[in-house]
């Protein structure tokens, strides 16, 4: 079974989601066939590269909210955190661009430690001091940490191009699915789960997806020629 999620890194409730949902998949009896597949999704698709603010600033201007009501949003953040054994800081967090490190996390993947970067810049991000916006070398430092290479690294981040379209692509997708937001959890294309859920919810939706998987119908025609651990069938000429 595949289970896709779209999140990105800027977003919280991502962050919180994640550790729910591997807290459900940890006790799924299944899990060693479950597949987890990380997808791009922008909360502010198209923001520059430069164009960095405290998150409390963004939220305000985004949500029209007061400065008090956005702090008690980001403590009530921080407890959930907690909650799941996550760091969080409350204060003096900022906002900016995720696409290079969508890129990266694309990059990331083909080399197989997609997961680790994902860990490294949702912790940077949420529980460290030093920004992750618009610092390349912040990024390179967090891709080494993951096990990536830093040349490599450092070619990703210098071509903007680079892994651009596979970005793009996943941001479509979460379109054609219908997500407005993220987190948004795909199980095996047959059903969805929007946000950050309790483990229960995760539990259940990790179950019942189990449970109706489709088996593999096979359409066979009876004569067609195929090769086996036996060699291959070599056809017949009248």
């Amino acid at each position: 079974m595949r289970v896709e999620i779209w999140s990105d890194i800027a977003c919280p409730w991502c962050y919180v989601g994640k550790a729910r949902f591997e807290q459900a998949l940890a006790a799924f009896p299944h899990r060693d066939q479950v597949e987890v597949v990380h997808r791009s999704f922008e909360l502010d698709p198209g923001r520059a590269k430069d164009d960095i603010q405290p998150v409390l600033t963004m939220l305000t201007k985004k949500y029209g909210m007061s400065e008090a009501q956005a702090q008690a949003g980001e403590d009530n953040l921080g407890a959930q955190a907690a909650a799941m054994g996550l760091d969080y800081r409350t204060r003096g967090r900022d906002h900016g661009s995720t696409f290079d490190m969508h890129r990266l996390l694309h990059f990331a993947k083909e080399q197989g430690r997609q997961e680790e970067l994902l860990d490294a810049l949702y912790k940077a991000n949420f529980a460290e001091e030093r920004s992750v916006y618009n610092d390349d070398e912040r990024l390179v430092d967090l891709a080494v940490t993951a096990g990536l290479d830093e040349e490599a690294t450092r070619t990703v981040l210098a071509d903007p191009d680079a892994y651009a379209d596979a970005v793009r692509e996943d941001e479509r997708e979460a379109a054609r699915l219908g997500a407005r937001g993220v987190p948004f959890f795909v199980l095996d294309r047959a059903y969805g789960v929007s946000g950050a859920q309790s483990a229960e919810v995760f539990t259940q939706a990790l179950t019942q997806a189990w449970g109706e998987r489709s088996p593999l119908t096979l359409l066979d025609d009876g004569g067609a020629e195929a090769c086996g651990p036996d060699g291959c069938a070599v056809p017949h000429h009248g």
